[in-house]
């Protein structure tokens, strides 16, 4: 055994497969450890709209909200435009005081209603944290808001101020919540779709570049470096094609969801994929094997600072400007569109063209500034001396 062990260690490639090991563990950990660092301190970059429709309570309720919330806090004119923008992913929930408010809580019997709407195409700790802020703000109400803001109505009305006081705290408890989700999303393994899709199609776009990239070397010289480009192109289109098909009809037989369809869904994944061979591709191109190394460091970097685990908003600035310029962000961005809702794919699909165009510019001038290696010079053929018969 002990000579097995030494036989395979002498061979090159079982030395690579090690230290490929030990890399993706390094990596990981400091892409992983620096890009979470100090997530959870960053919630006051997420955003609510507020829309007050109530001409009595409703406008200290919304200052004191907007003053107190530990978030970016803003006021809407109607609920139209706020849903607008959580539809667009601006904002993170949206609060909806409506123009009955005062009056319910003021009405013996009636309860006054708090509307909340969250948008579920969105990372799932979007909903788990405005689910929380909802909670809060509403028993926030309850206690503070309701009671002091019905005593001074009460006393407005010229009601003895120890029975606007008892009123008040009777109103108190008045206040419930209407949490509504916009663009459901159905299970949690519908949920992270988005995010299986990057893994999946990163690192079979990682691993099928470096097959042909083998396959390049082993053609060698047979072939010049324009046709081992443009064949390298025409396997791209091709695999994605053939690729994302498979991928997205085995998603929807296994119950997932796509608001767009099945059409929308492949071509869309068709971009995505074609986007991530000619990027990863990008690396081998330059430094051959060794891009191997740079792959990895990428693969990384855009489960991080793509949004399909964490909200961007919560990432530092230097991986949310990172992931501005890697594929797999729009990637997310649009697989959530189609298969949740939410604004059109057209802005994400175009992020990963333009991707997609830098990474096909570089490797035509990578390979316009290499040379094609010459053929193996044959060696001279000497004529065999003719023997004269005896």
């Amino acid at each position: 055994m002990l000579k097995a062990l030494q036989t395979f260690l002498q061979k090159t490639p079982t030395k690579l497969g090690i230290a490929t090991a030990i890399l993706f563990q390094l990596i990981f950990s400091v892409v992983w450890m620096t890009g979470y660092n100090g997530v959870t301190d960053h919630t006051s970059r997420l955003k609510i709209a507020i829309v007050n429709e109530d001409a009595g309570l409703g406008g200290p309720i919304a200052e004191q909200l907007q003053s107190s919330l530990p978030f970016q806090v803003s006021r809407e004119n109607g609920l139209e435009e706020a849903q607008k923008r959580l539809n667009e992913r601006d904002v993170q929930m949206v609060v909806r005081i409506p123009a009955d408010f005062s009056k319910q809580l003021q009405t013996p019997g009636q309860k006054a209603e708090l509307q909340y709407w969250i948008n579920e195409s969105n990372p799932a700790l979007i909903k788990s944290i405005m689910t929380g802020v909802a909670g809060s703000v509403t028993a926030a109400v309850n206690k503070q808001a309701v009671a002091a803001g019905a005593q001074t109505v009460l006393t407005q009305m010229n009601a003895p101020a120890a029975q606007a006081q008892s009123m008040a705290q009777q109103l108190a408890e008045k206040v419930t919540s209407n949490v509504q989700s916009t663009n459901p999303v159905s299970g949690m393994n519908n949920q992270m779709v988005p995010m299986m899709l990057v893994l999946a199609s990163y690192v079979g776009s990682m691993i099928m570049g470096m097959n042909l990239h083998q396959s390049s070397l082993m053609i060698g010289s047979q072939l010049s470096r324009w046709r081992k480009f443009g064949a390298r192109a025409i396997l791209n289109v091709f695999g994605a094609v053939v690729t994302s098909l498979i991928g997205s009809s085995f998603v929807l037989m296994l119950g997932g969801q796509s608001v767009h369809g099945f059409m929308a869904l492949w071509g869309f994944q068709t971009l995505c994929l074609l986007s991530f061979m000619f990027f990863s591709q990008t690396f081998l191109l330059l430094f051959g094997n060794a891009g191997m190394l740079f792959n990895i460091i990428a693969l990384s970097a855009q489960l991080v600072s793509s949004g399909a685990l964490v909200p961007r908003e919560l990432l530092s600035d230097f991986y949310h400007r990172l992931g501005s310029a890697l594929p797999a962000t729009y990637a997310v961005e649009g697989n959530m569109n189609l298969l949740f809702g939410g604004p059109s794919a057209s802005g994400p699909a175009i992020g990963l063209v333009i991707v997609m165009a830098a990474s096909i510019v570089a490797g035509i001038a990578i390979t316009a500034l290499r040379q094609d290696k010459a053929p193996a010079a044959a060696g001279p053929v000497h004529a065999a001396e003719p023997t004269l018969a005896r």
